[in-house]
């Protein structure tokens, strides 16, 4: 199985099925410091990043920008002093598709390179 950080994200369509709890719960696995929560009935990954300064949640929201624009799939970004929060869910069809996982795993990528 190829590592999740290592998959490329491909734009999902609007009516494609979201993850079943069973695929949510082993991709999950292989991003563990992400939570799963459910936000009026939609499906959504998030985690919170620590840093020293605001500088460096700046620097990497700015990568996490860059990411995401790369492949045009964005996450909402809450840049904090000390802390950056990131939630990825498919807006298209309104829950977690595999996509978000990638990404995820790209975002914990870009978290311990930088």
């Amino acid at each position: 199985m190829i590592e999740l950080h290592k998959q490329e994200c491909v734009a999902c369509r609007a009516g494609e099925s979201t993850l079943t709890a069973s695929e949510i719960e082993g991709l999950n696995k292989q991003i563990p410091h992400w939570e799963v929560l459910n936000e009026s009935g939609i499906f959504k990954l998030r985690r919170q990043y620590s840093f020293d300064d605001f500088v460096g949640a700046l620097a990497f929201t700015n990568l996490v920008g860059e990411l995401a624009e790369n492949v045009n799939h964005h996450p909402d970004i809450l840049t904090q002093w000390g802390k950056v929060t990131l939630t990825w869910w498919s807006h298209k069809i309104k829950g977690l598709h595999k996509n978000d996982f990638i990404m995820a795993a790209k975002s914990d990528a870009l978290f311990h390179s930088s």
